[in-house]
C-alpha cells in the first residue's frame, strides 16, 4: 500500500488516484493504519481538490465492501430512502414505515448527525432500551417479520465509512460532494436495495445551500448509483425553513409518532414525506406512478397502519412495546422548557435554519467531537416557518437556564421579521433521474 501520507499529498496536489490506491487507503481507514490525522487531511484534500468520476465510483465501492454486503430473499421490493440532511428532518421515522406498510421492506441503515443537521440515529437513541446497533440476524429477522428496521452502521456493514463519517462530522469537510456521495451509497449497497430514493436538501438549513450545488449532488448520487447497479432517483427540496416544527432528538421522535397517529400534519413535513414514499413505491413496482402511490401512502398512516409498524419496530429492537401509546411517558423532557416570542409584529419574511441547527447543538443535541454525549432531551419545538405571523418564534427546551438563555437569543437571531411576507417557494423542487 502508498504511504498515507504520500496519497494525500498526492490528491493536495491535484493528482487522480487509480482504484489500487483508493481501495489501500480505504483498507487502512477500516483496520486502523491510516490515523484520524491522516483521514482528516485526505477529507480536507478531496473537499479542495474533488474527485473524478472514476475516483467517487471507487472510493464509494471500497467503503461498501470494506465489511458485510447483504442479500436479501424477501416477497415484496428492498427500499431505502437517504437524505443530505437539514434541521427537523424527521422524514425517515415517519417513511419507513410508512412504506413497509404498502408492501416494500426497509433495511434503513442511518448516521449520526452531521454539522448542524440531526442524524436519525441521534434520535432513535432517545428512545429507552432501543438498540440501534443489532447483530445483521436481528437486523435481517426485524426487517422480514416487520417490514422496515432503522438502525446504524454495525461493526460489520460498510465500517471505513462508520470511522470516516465521524470524522467528516468535526473537520469542516461535510459539504464535499464527492464524500456525501460516497458516504451515503457505501452503505446503501452494503444493505442490499433494490431501489433508492434520494432527498437532497437546498436552502439555508441545507449542505448544498444554493441549488446548483444540490443539483450537481443529486447528479453525482444518481450516476454513481445507477452505475453500481442501483436504481436511483433523486427530489432536490427545500431546506430554506425547519421542515418539521421540531428540532431535536427526543422531541422529533414526538414529532414523528404524533404525525403517524394523526395528532398532527403539519404541510411542509407531510409534502415532502409523501413526494419521497411514493417514489419508492414507484421505483420497487408497487405502484404504476406517483399519483397512485401517494394514495396509497396516505391510506396507510391514516389505517394507522403505519403507526402500528412503527410500533412494532421500536419494540422489536428493544424499544418499548407501547412507544405509540404513551410516547411522553418514555421520552425525555428537558427541565427548562421556555417559549421565545417575537419582539415585533410582522411576518416571517426568512429563517437562518442553520444557525437553529447550531443552536440545538449548542444546547447539547448535538457533538463538536466525535466522543461527545448527547443530551437526548434538548431542542427547539413549535418553530415558526414563512409566512407565519410573527408570535411565538419557537420553544426552547434546554438544561439550565443558562443555555435556555442563549438558545432563545440564537433563535431571535435566526428569524427576519418584516411587514409581508415571503414569497411561495417550492417544497420539491425538481426530480432528478438516470440519464441512460
Amino acid at each position: 500500500m502508498i504511504l498515507p501520507q504520500e496519497l494525500i499529498r498526492a490528491k493536495r496536489d491535484g493528482r487522480g488516484l487509480d482504484d489500487s490506491e483508493i481501495a489501500g487507503f480505504v483498507s487502512g481507514i477500516t483496520d486502523g493504519r491510516v490515523t484520524e490525522g491522516q483521514a482528516a487531511a485526505f477529507a480536507m484534500a478531496v473537499f479542495f481538490r474533488g474527485l473524478s468520476l472514476a475516483e467517487r465510483v471507487a472510493l464509494t465501492r471500497a467503503m461498501t465492501w470494506s465489511g458485510t454486503v447483504l442479500t436479501w430473499d424477501l416477497p415484496g421490493p428492498v427500499l431505502d430512502k437517504h437524505s443530505t440532511g437539514g434541521v427537523g428532518d424527521a422524514v425517515s421515522l415517519a417513511l419507513a414505515p410508512m412504506v413497509a406498510a404498502c408492501g416494500g421492506y426497509v433495511p434503513m441503515i442511518s448516521g449520526r448527525g452531521l454539522g448542524h443537521t440531526g442524524g436519525t440515529l441521534d434520535k432513535l437513541a432517545s428512545i429507552p432500551g432501543y438498540d440501534s446497533t443489532p447483530g445483521l440476524d436481528r437486523f435481517r429477522n426485524v426487517t422480514r417479520s416487520i417490514g422496515c428496521a432503522i438502525i446504524g452502521q454495525t461493526a460489520d456493514l460498510a465500517p471505513a465509512d462508520r470511522r470516516f463519517y465521524a470524522i467528516r462530522d468535526v473537520t469542516g469537510t461535510v459539504e464535499s460532494l464527492d464524500l456525501i456521495t460516497a458516504s451515503i451509497l457505501s452503505k446503501k449497497l452494503a444493505a442490499g436495495l433494490g431501489g433508492l430514493v434520494m432527498d437532497v436538501k437546498t436552502g439555508s438549513g441545507a449542505f448544498m445551500a444554493e441549488i446548483d450545488e444540490a443539483r450537481a449532488l443529486a447528479d453525482s448520487i444518481v450516476s454513481v448509483a445507477n452505475g453500481a447497479g442501483l436504481n436511483t432517483v433523486a427530489l432536490v427540496t427545500d431546506m430554506d425553513a425547519p421542515l418539521a416544527s421540531s428540532a431535536g432528538n427526543a422531541l422529533e421522535v414526538t414529532y414523528a409518532v404524533d404525525y403517524l397517529t394523526g395528532r398532527a400534519c403539519e404541510p411542509a413535513f407531510h409534502a415532502v414525506t409523501v413526494a419521497l414514499c411514493a417514489e419508492m413505491l414507484v421505483l420497487g413496482g408497487l405502484a404504476a406512478d406517483t399519483a397512485e402511490a401517494s394514495r396509497r401512502v396516505e391510506e396507510a398512516r391514516t389505517s394507522g397502519r403505519a403507526a402500528e409498524i412503527f410500533g412494532r419496530m421500536v419494540a422489536a429492537l428493544g424499544g418499548p412495546s407501547d412507544l405509540v401509546e404513551n410516547t411522553g411517558r418514555h421520552c425525555p423532557m428537558a427541565p427548562v422548557i421556555r417559549p421565545v416570542m417575537a419582539e415585533r409584529a410582522g411576518i416571517v419574511a426568512g429563517v437562518e435554519t442553520r444557525h437553529l441547527g447550531l443552536a440545538v447543538i449548542a444546547l447539547g443535541g448535538g457533538r463538536t467531537r466525535p466522543q461527545d454525549e448527547i443530551d437526548p432531551a434538548v431542542g427547539l419545538s413549535s418553530l415558526a416557518r414563512p409566512g407565519d405571523v410573527a408570535d411565538t418564534l419557537g420553544i426552547v427546551h434546554a438544561r439550565n437556564e443558562a443555555e435556555a438563555d442563549a438558545a432563545e437569543a440564537a433563535l431571535r437571531a435566526a428569524y427576519r421579521i418584516e411587514d409581508e411576507g415571503p414569497s411561495p417557494r417550492p417544497l420539491i423542487i425538481e426530480r432528478v433521474a438516470d440519464k441512460a
